[in-house]
């Protein structure tokens, strides 16, 4: 009895299951806050200036963790400066964050 049809078969579901799968779960965060460069847009009056690096994130000069960012922010605008060595997940992580807050916009500079 030949074996090579039986693994053909195989091998076609095997290919069909690997194409058709989902190996990862594809995020997306909402950018609500932009505008078009005609319009005149309200800006809040306090400023927040977020130092955001690889292993640091200081907030108005001073050292906060991640977990204490989403208390020390109540409103007002958010400038976020990168370091070079930050990564894009870790900007992900800043910006999950602060989403979605009432009276608080993010603003990521180059």
């Amino acid at each position: 009895m030949s074996m090579t049809p039986l693994i053909d078969v195989i091998f076609l579901l095997l290919l069909f299951f690997m194409l058709t799968s989902t190996f990862a779960k594809y995020g997306e965060i909402e950018l609500s806050n932009a505008v078009g460069g005609s319009t005149a847009s309200v800006t809040p009056t306090e400023r927040l200036f977020l130092q955001l690096g690889s292993e640091r994130l200081v907030l108005n000069g001073q050292t906060v963790s991640l977990n204490d960012l989403e208390t020390q922010l109540e409103a007002g605008q958010v400038l976020v400066s990168l370091d070079p060595d930050t990564t894009a997940q870790r900007v992900i992580d800043v910006l999950v964050r602060l989403r979605g807050r009432d009276g608080l916009s993010v603003l990521v500079l180059e």
